[in-house]
């Protein structure tokens, strides 16, 4: 069987998230990773850009999610981008990882994930 998959890895963005005081006064960094597996028979038979799902859609979509809105949860905006990107043509499943590298001095990250991926424990 051929697995097609789309790989976002890094997107950087400023988000307005956290449920205490602190994380309230100004938007924080947040590194967002999604996967999506895509249709066998999605592939496209030509060389254009129609017959495929455009990765800059996927882009924005994370994007806009991310700055729509204050998110208290970083589960919370995990299951936005989650359920949107789900809804996109030939979709078949997707994983979202959501961190925010600058919670705690002494840790490099702090991050959520959520995916419904076959053989997938997140």
């Amino acid at each position: 069987m051929l697995t097609r998959k789309f790989c976002l890895e890094g997107l950087e963005c400023d988000c307005r998230i956290g449920a205490y005081d602190h994380e309230r006064l100004a938007p924080q960094r947040v590194i967002i990773d999604a996967e999506i597996l895509l249709s066998e028979d999605s592939e496209p038979g030509q060389d254009r850009l129609e017959d495929t799902l455009n990765y800059d859609v996927i882009r924005g979509t994370i994007l806009d999610l991310a700055g729509s809105q204050h998110f208290d949860l970083q589960e919370t905006l995990a299951r936005r981008i989650f359920d949107e990107l789900a809804k996109q043509p030939s979709v078949m499943a997707v994983k979202v990882r959501t961190a925010k590298p600058d919670a705690y001095s002494d840790c490099r990250q702090i991050s959520y994930e959520l995916s419904n991926m076959p053989g997938s424990t997140g």
